[in-house]
């Protein structure tokens, strides 16, 4: 019964990770956090649990950014920027999901739209500067 405890406060761990930053993290800055709690936790425990809480729905890939696979914790339709200088992920909290983008997908491909995530790429207002 400990161990199934201790792996439950892993995975509750690296959910908290996740959820507790808006910087869309890889798995690796996600391990890199929690090993300097838990010397004993896995780079394999925190991909093992990032595709279960992505298949719960509990988290989701915004996008594979310069080969690297990001995470949000927060699920709920919202816009991103990728900057393709510095790789930086970020909400675009004020820009809504436009419903009839969604339901011309959806007619478009005669097909029942569960989710949509919009992405923008360019140069960071940083990335410009240099």
């Amino acid at each position: 019964m400990a161990l199934q405890n201790k792996h439950f406060q892993k995975r509750d761990a690296i959910l908290k990770c996740l959820c507790s930053t808006d910087t869309h993290p890889s798995a690796d800055w996600i391990y890199e956090q929690l090993r300097q709690q838990d010397a004993n936790i896995s780079l394999a425990t925190v991909y093992r649990n990032l595709a279960l809480f992505k298949k719960q729905g509990l988290i989701q890939s915004i996008a594979t950014v310069n080969g690297v696979e990001r995470f949000d914790g927060n699920t709920a339709p919202h816009v991103h920027f990728i900057c393709t200088g510095c790789d930086a992920v970020q909400d675009l909290s004020n820009i809504q999901v436009p419903q009839e983008l969604c339901s011309t997908a959806g007619k478009t491909a005669g097909a029942r739209i569960e989710g949509c995530q919009l992405s923008f790429t360019g140069l960071c207002g940083n990335c410009q500067k240099s």
